[in-house]
């Protein structure tokens, strides 16, 4: 369903990588309900540009494909995969 969607404005859709980690360091499995979401993601739709006050766009940095690091209990959540950010919301990008 939030497979085509397209971000207004400043905003970014980020498709969350999965974290391969099963146990804890002492060796207990982490049940899926007890993982933590992870906070790197692959950008997959990105908006026009922020809106500044004179009504012209500023483009943003980001671009689909890029892989990034975002904070922790950013965004909105859209469908099971899918997170929708603001570009403030985005730590940092990880080189290719």
């Amino acid at each position: 369903m939030f497979e085509k969607l397209q971000p207004l404005y400043d905003r970014i859709v980020v498709s969350r990588l999965e974290d391969v980690e099963e146990k804890s360091p002492a060796g207990i499995i982490i049940p899926d309900t007890a993982k933590e979401k992870g906070q790197l993601g692959r950008v997959v739709a990105v908006g026009n540009g922020r809106r500044r006050e004179d009504g012209s766009l500023t483009p943003l940095l980001v671009k689909v494909g890029d892989t990034v690091f975002f904070a922790k209990y950013a965004g909105t959540e859209a469908g099971k995969e899918l997170l929708v950010l603001r570009e403030d919301d985005i730590l940092g990008i990880l080189p290719q």
